[in-house]
Order: C-alpha cells, then structure tokens, then sequence
C-alpha cells in the first residue's frame, strides 16, 4: 500500500500538459458569474439539460455529466446515447455558484392543468379505440364476404354483428417522436443540491481537481465518487479513483483493501481525497495493491 501524498507532490494529481485537455475546452477559470445561463429540468431530484447550445456549453466548462436519451434513427441500442445529460451533484452546485443555473420542474404545472392534460389523453384513447374498433370491424366482415356460399355468408355476418369484441390490449397507441420544450415551464430555485457535511467534502475536491485541469465523472460502478481523467473523456482513460474522506473519518482497514484491490484490478490507482476543515486545501493520499505479506 502506498503512502500519503500532498497536493504539491509532482507524481500525484499535478495539472495535466496544455495538450491533454483533448481539445474540449479552455484552462478552467473558476466559477464566474458571467457564463451563459442553463435551464436544468429536474426530473424527481436529476439534474438534466436537454438543448444542445446547454450541453456544449457545460462541455466548454470542463463537465462531462452522462448522456442518457436513446437516438432517434438508433433507438434500440444503448452503446451511443444522446440528450439529455444527467449532471454530477457537483455539477449542478458548480452552476449555480456561477450563476449560470436556471431550474425547472415538471412538478410547476399546476393540478388543475396536469388534470386536462389526462383527461384529454385519456379522450384520445377512447376516440382511437371506437374508430378501431370499426376498423377491425370492417376487417373482418370482408373476410366473411370472399366465401362463396351465400346463406353462410348472411349467418357469419349476423352473428358477427351480435358479437364483435374488439380487446383493448390490442389497441394500436401512438407514440410520440417529439419532445415539447420546456419553456412554458416556470422558473425554480438556482439549484436542488443536497447540503450535508458529505456532500461539501465531494464538491470541495471536485473544485480542487477541476482546478487542476482534470474531468471528472461517477465512479459509482467501481466504488468510487469520481473518476479522474487527464484530459477530455473521449479521448482519455481514467487515471484514478477517487473516494472522499473526510479528515476526522474513521475508515475500516479492509474497506481501503477491498478498495485498493479493485482500482488495481481495473488498472487504475485509488485515491483517497480529505478536504481540509477550513477550506485550505485538500490532502491526496494514494493507493495501490502490492500483493500479500
């Protein structure tokens, strides 16, 4: 296991060379308060930017975020994926410190219209069922129609008449293409992230490392808090793992194993990050897996 290392050692989480930013965007600046502003939708507590403009222009400030929305001429396949893009927590935190945040919810439309709006899907439903339900109908009365013996025909068409059922687990529904933006949605709070002890600790190394030219991304599926990449994600790997600490936690000793085991096991370095308690910095103490003693 390998010992601690301080922000100022140069082998550890130093700023990557001017050419490894991948091209995506300028040297971060910090928060500022003059970037464009993003409408963020916030589906329950996600944080999600739909438009395209937003999108890029939270790639030109260093965050990756994940996109989630499927392809419309590539549906049915999840390897390529499109808008919108779910943001980190940090994510959206840094937005709103820059002031570039603008938050909306589907839950700002009131009842009263939430109510017209399914009792007016639901009519549709209802009006497509009977023109269906004639339809089908009529399917079948031409099919009794081609046989040849006329009484039989008058019978089936009789009794057809008495008891046609058309089933409504075989209504054809449309599905729409198109999403409606979400302009006529009313303005909400900056931002929805959740203020606790943990969550000042990730946001205060999110800082620290955006600060030092990195991108970062979940690292939930390897145990983590952020993945740590030298320069644009489409073009790098991830170098480290990072899980924060803070510096008053206790850890389990066979956690930081289990932990170490697996950022070897994926071929990257594990990093535990402890934020200072009064903001002065943040201390990087790094990982590795050398085999049994």
């Amino acid at each position: 296991v390998g010992g601690p290392w301080l922000p100022g050692d140069p082998h550890l989480l130093s700023p990557p060379p001017a050419c490894n930013n991948g091209g995506g965007s300028s040297p971060w600046r910090g928060p500022r308060k003059s970037e464009p502003t993003m409408h963020i939708s916030q589906c329950d507590s996600a944080p999600l930017l739909w438009h395209t403009d937003e999108v890029a222009a939270a790639r030109s400030l260093g965050l990756v975020g994940a996109l989630l929305g499927s392809l419309p001429r590539t549906p049915r396949q999840n390897v390529r994926l499109g808008r919108p893009l779910l943001l980190l927590p940090e994510e959206e935190r840094f937005l709103g410190d820059c002031g570039a945040l603008t938050a909306i919810s589907q839950s700002d439309v009131g009842v009263r219209e939430h109510a017209r709006q399914v009792a007016l899907y639901e009519e549709t439903l209802e009006r497509s069922y009977q023109e269906q339900q004639v339809l089908a109908l009529q399917d079948r009365k031409a099919a009794v129609l081609r046989v040849d013996c006329e009484e039989d025909k008058r019978r089936r068409l009789e009794t057809l008449e008495r008891h046609f059922s058309f089933q409504r687990s075989a209504l054809m529904v449309q599905l729409n293409t198109a999403r409606v933006g979400p302009a006529h949605l009313s303005a909400g709070p900056a931002s929805c992230a959740i203020r606790t002890p943990a969550a000042d600790a990730k946001y205060q190394v999110f800082l620290d490392l955006r600060r030092r030219g990195f991108y970062l991304t979940s690292a939930g599926k390897f145990g983590g808090d952020f993945l740590v990449y030298p320069g644009d994600p489409l073009r790098f790997h991830a170098h480290f793992i990072c899980v924060c600490v803070r510096a008053d936690e206790r850890v389990p000793l066979s956690d930081l194993l289990a932990a170490a085991r697996l950022g070897s096991n994926v071929k990257k370095t594990l990093v535990l990050c402890s934020p200072h308690c009064h903001g002065g910095g943040v201390t990087y103490s790094s990982l590795q897996w050398s085999g049994m003693i």
